[in-house]
């Protein structure tokens, strides 16, 4: 979706509502409007967000979020998952009464990476984001509060190494 031609129509509306002003009004408001182009892109990107936003808390089957490709918005249709990909991981079951819905923001090289993930994994990528935070989530081997640990096979001699935290 180009949002260059209702940027446009804003800037002519700004200016022709000077036109019958004297010159130094209708100059001060061509620079405005020309100075406007990023925040009325900025504005619009957030009303079709909104937009998808509320379609997608109607329908049952889909959601619909709006992604940046470059400086054009274009809305991205995503139908219900399947059953692999819905299923829940070890230790989730019982744990999700609904969703919610948390807006991300990735590196394009990052998020290529995530996708080509995900296209392995045989998941979405919001199926292959949930799975991966879950795992992140999972408690640890030995807890947070672990204080110490041998040193690793064949590196005898060097002691133990401590982690944690300390009080002065």
């Amino acid at each position: 979706m180009d949002l260059s031609e209702y940027a446009e129509s804003l800037r002519r509306e700004i200016t022709s509502i000077t036109k019958f002003a004297g010159e130094d009004i209708a100059r001060a408001a061509e620079m405005i409007s020309e100075t406007l182009d990023s925040s009325v892109r900025l504005a619009l990107l957030d009303v079709l967000t909104a937009a998808a936003e509320e379609i997608t808390a109607s329908l049952d089957e889909a959601t619909i979020d709006v992604r940046l490709t470059g400086t054009q918005p274009e809305f991205v249709v995503t139908v219900a998952h399947t059953a692999s990909e819905t299923a829940p991981e070890p230790g989730e079951a019982g744990e999700e009464a609904g969703s919610a819905r948390v807006t991300l923001r990735l590196s394009e090289s990052l998020k290529a990476r995530v996708e080509a993930a995900a296209v392995t994994a045989g998941l979405s990528v919001n199926a292959w984001l949930v799975r991966a935070i879950a795992r992140a989530l999972e408690p640890q081997p030995g807890g947070p509060r672990a204080r110490s640990s041998s040193p690793p096979p064949g590196r005898k001699g060097l002691g133990k190494r401590y982690t944690g935290f300390a009080r002065s």
